[in-house]
């Protein structure tokens, strides 16, 4: 069943029930990433480490490594 499915399946009974419709598909989702990246900056805060700016060159380390040429020998 896909979510389009569920969610009318879910409206159908929310109705027929007299209960409030439930939240359209992706209705949340900006709101779920905001807390998502928020849960990270704080989990790195607590473990001591930089909140912000660590992807970068994170990612700048493993291209170098990925990248440099390979000596022949």
């Amino acid at each position: 069943m896909s979510i389009t499915q569920q969610y009318l399946l879910d409206t159908y009974r929310a109705r027929k029930l007299g209960e409030p419709a439930p939240p359209a598909p992706g209705a949340h989702d900006w709101q779920v990433v905001r807390e998502w990246r928020d849960e990270r900056q704080f989990r790195a805060v607590v473990a001591g480490r930089p909140a912000h700016g660590r992807i970068r060159p994170a990612l700048g380390r493993w291209l170098r490594l990925r990248l440099r040429p390979r000596s022949t020998g």
